[in-house]
């Protein structure tokens, strides 16, 4: 038997004592109620019993939020009776506001839809793809890859869902589970932990437990691996052209992890891999791949969702409405995003009232769906406090954590002559990616800053993903015929230092975000030893994952 789910080891018991455990800004109470003393498979069951097809249909799909209040979803609701939103930045403006949002929207799921609290999702891994305008901004998943540490994914999950919490949003479409195999990969990236499966699957696992125990469901993607792609599934389909055996051993040990300790739910990717079904079908629309891999070889019985349907990937040779019937026959639960609401929620209504799907296949997600709210504590959740939400969200606490896991990534892979640290007092020229943050942070250390990198003692020049890009490239080049030693400072992938030819010093942050510039700086100036140790392989170099100097 596959292990019970994140949620039911963690929030049943809060959940059968009637307590609000796992609360996370859920429906306050609307609608019909599971009493705190039932076994969720009956409430679940109970549940069910007083939905139409229509409830039970809307309850698949998760569309995209419009606006900034909930009156502005208020036809969706009650036209499409949805299992969820998805949040954007162009949704939220504040803390006040978003939770003003998530109640709202609660209400009107409680008042005018099938009365079943909402999921209510964002996309905040941090780094790159953080979506809230607010709260603490942490490094990417590269950046806690090279620190080693799980604790430190521990940390960055952990504080998110306490934003999110404070918030009402009571998913997070995060971790990434993704390798990042290939260093030209333009969507994954440093959005990944590296290019060691075993280190992603216990950084991505950690996160999850995380999210878990800070009433957060979280979501483990992309399935069945998008880190050994060159195209982006959000304008195109990839295709991952590997033998099985190869899948196994690179891809798929993070996923394995992930189902073996019971995750909230798994996201699918739109790509194809030729060795895992061969009929040309992108995972997302695959059964061989969903319920085949995932499901019966895997053994995993939580709940499916797919990537965003409003992408490419995924569009390329059926319409929006046979996109959605065909994610639901490969076994997906619930339906992100489809970029028309009407269309698709008509056709698997359609396709259920002509048995193209099975009563049955749609109970088993509505199931899926229902028993992971009642486990996460969604029916009894509190609403959001409006008033409190900024001195929550705002935290110093939550600040102090994004810093820690900053500089704990800081990675020195190159530092000939004793370039760093500097010596009290030195100077230092500043340019490229991030220069003003950089600059700032160097002379609050006690660098002053020269106009010129022949004025300085150091320059140091920023440069975020620079592999193939000439501009980058020439301006680092420009710096190193001033004869001051020079020191990159790579705020993207580490895969720079290939092309970036004699630098005296390269430090690696793995991200952009203030703490990491911060951290930087303070790794130059000498007020930290840089720990991070690199986790992946930079081509056309000597540098192997694992690698990374001290002072």
């Amino acid at each position: 038997m596959p292990p019970r789910r994140l949620t039911a080891l963690l929030c049943t018991g809060a959940l059968l004592a009637g307590t609000a455990g796992c609360s996370g800004g859920g429906a306050g109470g609307a609608g019909p109620s599971p009493s705190s003393s039932q076994d969720p498979e009956e409430a679940v069951a109970e549940l069910m019993a007083d939905m139409t097809v229509e409830d039970k249909v809307g309850q698949l799909f998760v569309l995209t939020a419009l606006g900034t209040t909930p009156e502005e979803n208020a036809a969706l609701i009650t036209d499409h009776r949805p299992g969820g939103f998805i949040y954007f930045p162009e949704n939220l403006t504040g803390a006040e506001q978003i939770a003003e949002l998530s109640n709202g929207l609660q209400e009107l799921a409680a008042d005018e839809g099938s009365g079943t609290p909402l999921f209510l999702g964002i996309d905040q891994e941090q780094g790159l793809v953080a979506r809230l305008p607010i709260g603490a901004h942490f490094p990417d998943a590269m950046a806690v890859g090279a620190t080693g540490d799980p604790e430190m994914a521990a940390t960055l999950a952990g504080t998110t869902a306490a934003t999110l919490t404070a918030l009402g949003i009571n998913l997070d479409y995060a971790p990434v589970a993704d390798v990042n195999a290939d260093p030209d990969n333009p969507v994954i990236g440093i959005r990944s932990f590296g290019s060691d499966p075993e280190l992603v699957g216990e950084m991505a696992v950690a996160e999850a437990e995380a999210f878990a125990e800070g009433g957060v469901v979280s979501v483990v993607k992309h399935f069945p691996g998008h880190g050994d792609t060159d195209t982006d599934s959000h304008t195109g389909l990839p295709v991952v052209d590997k033998t099985r055996e190869e899948w196994e051993q690179e891809d798929l040990p993070p996923f394995r992890r992930a189902v073996g300790a019971g995750v909230d739910a798994v996201m699918t990717a739109h790509l194809v891999v030729p060795s895992l079904d061969d009929s040309g079908e992108p995972a997302t629309l695959s059964e061989t791949v969903i319920d085949g891999v995932l499901r019966d070889e895997l053994g995993y019985d939580g709940l499916v969702t797919t990537d965003a349907l409003n992408m490419e990937g995924v569009r390329q040779t059926h319409g929006d409405g046979e996109v959605a019937v065909r994610a639901v026959l490969a076994g997906a639960d619930q339906l992100l995003m489809p970029p028309d609401a009407g269309v698709a929620v008509a056709a698997v209504q359609e396709a259920v009232a002509d048995g193209r799907i099975s009563e049955e296949r749609l109970d088993a997600s509505v199931r899926r769906i229902l028993t992971l709210k009642v486990e996460r504590g969604l029916y009894e959740a509190e609403p959001a406090d409006p008033a409190a939400a900024a001195d929550a969200v705002g935290a110093g606490e939550h600040a102090e954590a994004a810093q820690e896991v900053a500089d704990a990534s800081v990675t020195l892979l190159r530092n000939e002559g004793e370039a760093l640290p500097l010596d009290d007092g030195a100077t230092v020229h500043v340019s490229g990616q991030g220069a003003e943050e950089l600059g700032a942070a160097l002379e609050e250390l006690g660098h002053p800053v020269a106009a010129s990198a022949q004025d300085a003692d150091l320059a140091v020049v920023g440069t975020s993903s620079a592999r193939g890009d000439a501009e980058q490239i020439a301006a680092v080049d420009a710096v190193r015929g001033s004869g001051t030693p020079v020191v990159v400072v790579a705020q993207g992938t580490p895969y720079d230092l290939a092309e970036l030819g004699d630098v005296d010093g390269y430090l690696a942050t793995y991200s952009g975000v203030e703490v990491s510039r911060t951290a930087a700086a303070r790794a130059i100036a000498g007020e930290i030893s840089p720990g991070g140790r690199l986790p992946v392989d930079i081509p056309g170099t000597d540098l192997k994952a694992g690698d990374g100097l001290g002072y």
